[in-house]
């Protein structure tokens, strides 16, 4: 990415030759048993998850999940259903939004899986 200033302001402008991806404006996350929004995916690893939810969540409790993959081209659309338990929350940066810490309490192989097929939505090439 190059950066140029503009002379109009102090803020440089931006010359991206790749779009920015927000992945939170993608990967939607839902209550598994209600099919009700739960909040979105701002991180994940192989052992946990943190979500931006609009409302604070309990803590030392679990909650059935499930993560709705775009499809891509050709593919269907795919559901991820796990557990997780929640471990910490606090405001987010925006408010009336906050960031949740989870460990993954079902299904710790899906994730691997899921780490992978976030790679091949989001590439570049």
């Amino acid at each position: 990415m190059h950066v140029t200033p503009t002379s109009s302001s102090d803020r440089p402008m931006e010359q991206r030759q790749i779009p920015r991806h927000e992945l939170s404006a993608f990967l939607r996350v839902y209550n598994s048993q209600t099919d009700r929004p739960f909040g979105y995916v701002g991180n994940v690893s192989r052992l946990g998850i943190m979500l931006i939810t609009e409302l604070p969540v309990m803590l030392d409790q679990e909650y059935e999940l499930m993560l709705k993959l775009p499809a891509t081209e050709g593919e269907q659309e795919e559901s991820i259903h796990f557990r997780v338990r929640s471990h910490w929350c606090r405001q987010d940066i925006t408010p009336g939004f906050f960031d949740c810490g989870f460990s993954i309490a079902s299904n710790p192989n899906t994730f691997a899986g899921l780490a992978a097929a976030l790679q091949r939505y989001f590439s570049f090439s």
